[in-house]
């Protein structure tokens, strides 16, 4: 009885790390607002529940940003251009010894570079294009689901072409994300240990004035 429920709190716990994605908000130049949360729902007040789990993002910005914690976003003044951050210490591992899984976030904000300096990264084919590559190591990605949730929370999911390439249909003005995940099977050493299992989350946004 004992190792049903538990395994049934780690089904649990799986689908709120599945669920859970981190993203980057910037408005203009201003400074950058670090979310965790499910991006397709409204935020409740404060934050998601589990928003204090997102301790220290890394921005690779160039300089050493200082994090202030808001309610229900770290802010960060980064210099202009867009914003890349990234995280492998949000979840703490889960599942059984010599199984555990756990999970790395990468964000990014802007599509005025057509490139990409994450491991795992959404960008523009060409600045400020329509059209993203999902590109892993600085290879495309072919065959992976993107999720697109435009301003207004509506949700499309679309899957690379050959090159790693989808169009993203522009509904209305505001501020869209794309969200891609991939898994990678054999041992790694993330934040929180050593897992056999790592989940990869990619976010981008832009924003269409």
């Amino acid at each position: 009885m004992r190792k049903t429920i538990l395994f049934a709190l780690m089904l649990g716990f799986s689908g709120v790390v599945q669920a859970h994605e981190v993203w980057v908000e910037r408005d203009g130049n201003g400074p950058a607002r670090i979310y965790l949360g499910e991006p397709a729902e409204a935020l409740p007040p404060g934050g998601d529940p589990e928003f204090a789990k997102l301790k220290a993002p890394r921005l690779l910005s160039g300089v050493d940003a200082k994090l202030v914690r808001k309610e229900g976003f770290i802010e960060a003044v980064v210099p202009a251009g867009d914003v890349r951050a990234w995280d492998d210490n949000v979840f703490d591992p889960w599942g059984p010894d010599g199984k555990k899984e756990g999970v790395i976030y990468y964000a990014r904000a802007g599509r005025s570079e057509a490139t990409a300096k994450m491991p795992l990264e959404i960008m523009p084919v060409t600045a400020g294009g329509t059209r993203f590559a999902l590109v892993r190591d600085g290879k495309p990605l072919a065959g992976v689901a993107i999720t697109i949730v435009s301003p207004d929370k509506w949700s499309k999911g679309v899957t690379t072409d050959a090159q790693g390439h989808v169009d993203v249909p522009m509904r209305e003005r505001g501020r869209y994300l794309l969200s891609a995940s991939i898994k990678d099977a054999g041992p790694a050493t993330i934040g929180g240990g050593t897992v056999s299992t790592v989940h990869r989350i990619a976010t981008t946004t832009f924003v269409v004035p």
